[in-house]
């Protein structure tokens, strides 16, 4: 297999992004024409068009084909057919689900030894807080997480699809030992040529689409319609590559909203936890106030962790999202600068006239830059109309949020306001009450002081008594 490098990576030591064993760059590779003699193949793996091993290419100035290339038949043509191409963007949903359900377990497992003292008591320490950060602040948190992990487990397996796709641009996928141009007499060779490639690499967006317009050149050897068709081919997998971030966007507006929905249950739980049945009792009515300020603190954790998460999520999200689109740019700059110049249909009509190409390839730009600015005017529009919406519902939650909290607030207040009310009036009363009845005694107490009490002793008559 040959492979590609820029002359900067002379000398080096870099890994074969097909069988993934090391390899040395020859150090004179710059401006050089490629290597005549290539090394055998690693153990194991089958060359490419039947080499053995030991066996080179034949050298790129000898009058003779190779001998893989000199019984092309319109038969080996029908016998190709393509292959089963892999969707290069969209990861398998459940990998990811898998994969995010037991990061999250994990997650969970190495804050669980973090936990110290009772349920409700106040965090000790950063870790603590944490902790009850995740495990005490009801189930929004713990699915905020389990949508995380999710997510970025998508991108995980996206970056993998990406960095699959990246290796296939090493591969030399139009050799010069075929030919400088690529005409009707050895298009085939070229198609060949991709048929003998790692099955792991040539299924890549690269490949592919040089693969299609080689075949639509080999049927109908009209420049101007490969580039139709590269052009067409180049929106599909741009589409495609943006469609597959719809979950991750889903998510990314998911989390906040959970957020958001734990700061309604919270307030929900601080009104409800208030008692007020019995204004005498001091110690049910702190107890009341700290339920309340547990339900409040609840409230806003679950806001926090939906807004950091969320911030977390969009960093890697965008830059996955501009590698992803680097990569197709490079795909797109590759077709544009090397694929179609070396392309050679003969002038498109008999003759060697070249006007009638010349007015298929202004009608094709001309109708290729209507459609585009077409959809860009459309996808502006919706992009435009998405963001109002949203922009639109978040306000509005956010003032109704704002309002039940303060109408919550308000209705605390007076009725913290009236039970304190309540308190006082029926203290002054039993004051009151209590000061007319010292007063009473006091009055009593006068009267018997001003009186004298006389004693009679009652002399008794008996046998001893004096008579």
């Amino acid at each position: 297999m040959q492979l590609k490098a820029e002359p900067e990576m002379a000398g080096k030591v870099v890994r074969c992004p097909g069988c993934n064993t090391k390899l040395s760059i020859p150090a004179n590779l710059g401006g050089l024409p490629p290597p005549t003699n290539l090394p055998p193949p690693p153990s194991g793996v089958t060359p490419p068009n039947g080499m053995q091993d030991g066996q080179t290419d034949q050298p790129a100035d000898s009058t003779e084909a190779p001998p893989q290339h000199q019984e092309y038949s319109t038969a080996g043509q029908q016998e190709r057919g393509g292959w089963e191409e892999a969707d290069p963007a969209n990861p398998s949903i459940l990998a990811a689900i898998g994969i995010g359900l037991v990061c999250t377990l994990a997650w969970y497992g190495i804050l669980f030894p973090f936990g110290v003292g009772k349920y409700g008591s106040p965090p000790s320490n950063t870790m603590d807080y944490i902790h009850d950060l995740f495990y005490e602040r009801t189930w929004v948190n713990m699915l905020e997480s389990f949508f995380f992990f999710w997510a970025m487990s998508i991108l995980w397996l996206k970056m993998k699809k990406l960095r699959h796709q990246k290796d296939a641009m090493y591969l030399d996928v139009l050799p010069s030992d075929i030919g400088q141009e690529i005409n009707a007499g050895n298009v085939g060779q070229f198609v060949d040529h991709l048929y003998g490639l790692p099955s792991r690499l040539r299924d890549s967006i690269m490949v592919n689409r040089i693969r299609k317009g080689l075949e639509l050149f080999e049927v109908r050897q009209n420049n101007g319609e490969v580039n139709t068709m590269l052009e067409a081919q180049s929106n599909i997998d741009s589409a495609r590559v943006g469609g597959s971030y719809a979950l991750v966007k889903v998510f990314l507006w998911a989390i906040p909203i959970l957020g958001f929905i734990g700061t309604v249950l919270g307030l929900s739980s601080a009104i409800g936890s208030i008692d007020l049945s019995d204004t005498s009792d001091l110690d049910k009515i702190m107890g009341s106030i700290g339920n309340v300020t547990s339900g409040l603190g609840t409230a806003f954790d679950t806001t926090l962790l939906g807004l950091v998460l969320a911030m977390v999520l969009n960093f890697p999200m965008n830059a996955l999202s501009k590698s992803e689109d680097d990569n197709l740019n490079n795909i797109d700059a590759f077709c544009n600068e090397v694929l179609l110049p070396r392309l050679n249909d003969g002038g498109g009509i008999a003759g060697g006239d070249t006007s009638g190409l010349m007015d298929t390839l202004v009608k094709a730009v001309a109708n290729a830059q209507k459609e585009f600015l077409v959809d860009l005017n459309a996808l502006s529009a919706k992009i435009k109309d998405y963001a109002d919406n949203l922009d639109k519902r978040a306000a509005a939650h956010q003032e109704r949020v704002d309002a039940e909290f303060a109408m919550s607030l308000n209705r605390m207040r007076e009725d913290l306001t009236n039970a304190v009310k309540d308190s006082v009036k029926t203290t002054t009363e039993y004051t009151r009450a209590l000061s007319s009845g010292i007063q009473g005694l006091n009055n009593v107490l006068t009267e018997l002081g001003g009186k004298q009490v006389i004693i009679h002793q009652t002399v008794k008559k008996g046998w001893f008594s004096r008579g």
